[in-house]
């Protein structure tokens, strides 16, 4: 269902690759990630399709991560290089397109942002209940769900809530009970249409179906919610054998090791190869699209220590290489590795600490992500969404989205959540 529902997605993102790209024709007019005129009626052409649906596509694209793009230029996800050999690969595409429904269909232009992004925040206890009710719910029951959290969210910023005399639900009652206080038909006229747009935002994704006044998970998104509520994780490959493997293999099989677990297979591994060309392929593989792979492979590089100087070195003037070759070099110069993030600018931080949070995205938990909101250096939550949104990563919108999702806070939420938007959209 995954491949199915990303299929058009990846057609146009195979497209891109193809068709553009560093030497090849500019991907955007703006830098802003949004097809140029030119490149849509290439595109379109080219696939059979219309422009409109080449842009719906293109959008689809980099929100399950498939295309990504770097100023007037545009390359392939990692996801899409893994799509054909690796079902987890297609299936966390899938996951970030969901998390970003939000995104994927056009708010409401008569409503109030904030109502919009109080309804986004419900809505996973909607899908909650579901999930849970495994069948078709009827949609003025989702309605007084909607309600009711809404006005748990209202209750908990000391706002009044929805109903004069109402009392706050607890906050499980939207999930384990449908038989709460009915709403005021003015409240739930109120929210019906973002109810309505919500429904068919997530049904747009593949997410549910709607029809006969119902709404029912579709498979794929039982299982993501389920996913989401267990926080189940896709458990790296066994380290078995890596000795074997490639390096990118390698590194995978190591991700889910203790670090001095971790060493020992990496020495092991180089110990199989010569130096020189050991080194040449923890750089290759740090240079691809997977951010977890590329802190492994420093961690790799570490173990080979003195020899892989001269390599590290040559890669310092590579952007997405430059953060984790300046740390290296720091450590092995005799920098205290707690001290050795003194090296990096402000810009070279952030940058980094985005990379870290597609990793964590990508291969974590919604807690480990949470977490690392905590170590960025900027003070305060809205100097680090301006800072990060400036540094250009092209994870930025697919980060801030998981995060939006991930964090408890319904207010920081709301605030990620605006900055995706605006990453997104190039606006400001």
């Amino acid at each position: 269902m995954a491949r199915s529902g990303l299929a058009a997605a990846a057609r146009v993102a195979r497209w891109a690759d193809n068709a553009l790209g560093p030497g090849r024709d500019a991907a955007t007019a703006d830098g802003k990630a949004t097809l140029s005129d030119a490149t849509a009626e290439r595109a379109a052409a080219d696939l059979g399709l219309t422009t409109d649906r080449v842009r719906a596509d293109w959008d689809t694209a980099r929100l399950a991560g498939l295309v990504e793009v770097h100023g007037d230029s545009a390359r392939p996800g990692w996801r899409l290089r893994a799509w054909n050999r690796d079902d987890s690969a297609v299936l966390r595409g899938w996951v970030a397109l969901f998390d970003a429904w939000s995104l994927a269909s056009p708010e409401p232009g008569d409503q109030e942002p904030g109502a919009v992004a109080e309804v986004v925040s419900a809505m996973p206890q909607v899908l909650s209940f579901l999930q849970l009710s495994a069948g078709p719910v009827p949609v003025e029951q989702l309605l007084d769900l909607l309600r009711q959290r809404v006005t748990e969210l209202r209750t908990e910023r000391c706002e009044v809530p929805y109903g004069a005399g109402s009392e706050p639900a607890t906050p499980l009652a939207p999930v384990l009970s449908a038989d709460a206080d009915p709403a005021e038909p003015a409240h739930n006229a109120e929210l019906a249409p973002l109810l309505d747009w919500a429904l068919h935002a997530l049904a747009a994704v593949g997410a549910l179906t709607c029809g006969s006044g119902q709404a029912t998970l579709t498979p794929l998104g039982s299982w993501a919610v389920w996913v989401k509520l267990e926080q189940i994780c896709v458990a790296a490959q066994s380290p078995a054998g890596n000795i074997e493997q490639s390096a990118e293999a390698m590194l995978r099989g190591c991700a889910q090791l203790r670090p001095n677990a971790a060493r020992a297979e990496y020495r092991a591994w180089l110990a199989a190869r010569t130096v020189g060309s050991a080194v040449a392929e923890l750089l290759l593989a740090a240079r691809g699209d997977d951010a977890l792979l590329r802190g492994l492979a420093f961690e790799a590089l570490r173990v080979v220590g003195a020899p892989a100087e001269p390599d590290v070195r040559a890669v310092v003037d590579e952007p997405a290489l430059r953060p984790y070759a300046l740390l290296w070099l720091a450590e092995h110069d005799g920098v205290d590795p707690e001290d050795a993030h003194e090296v990096l600018t402000r810009q070279e931080a952030t940058w980094l600490w985005v990379d870290t949070a597609a990793a964590v995205a990508d291969h974590g938990e919604a807690p480990m992500l949470v977490r690392h909101l905590e170590s960025a250096l900027q003070p305060t939550v809205p100097a680090l969404l301006t800072e990060v949104r400036a540094v250009g990563h092209p994870r930025t919108v697919q980060v801030l989205v998981a995060l939006a999702a991930a964090h408890p806070d319904p207010a920081l939420a709301k605030a990620v959540r605006r900055a995706a938007f605006q990453v997104h959209t190039g606006g400001s």
